[in-house]
């Protein structure tokens, strides 16, 4: 039985990230106004929260940007359906 050890190797990435800061992508347009990024250099994850601040990603928002982009998904399909339009005669 192997035991796993959490990863506590050295990164040169991570150093780079916390000395510069890092450099965000945009990685998944959740809703027009929520995002999610992520780092070029790291890899870490971070979102928009509810005041528009960049927030590390945690499993928690992870969820709720999935479920929002879902409902998203679907209102965006809704509203782009073609409805016919009769006018008066």
């Amino acid at each position: 039985m192997k035991k796993t050890t959490p990863s506590s190797a050295f990164s040169f990435s991570k150093i780079y990230c916390s000395l510069f800061g890092h450099d965000y992508l945009l990685s998944k347009n959740v809703t027009h106004h929520i995002k999610e990024y992520t780092c070029s250099h790291c890899g870490e994850q971070a979102t928009t929260n509810s005041r528009g601040r960049l927030e590390a990603m945690t499993p928690k928002l992870k969820e709720i940007n999935n479920a929002l982009a879902s409902v998203h998904a679907k209102k965006q399909a809704r509203t782009n359906r073609d409805t016919p339009f009769q006018a008066a005669s």
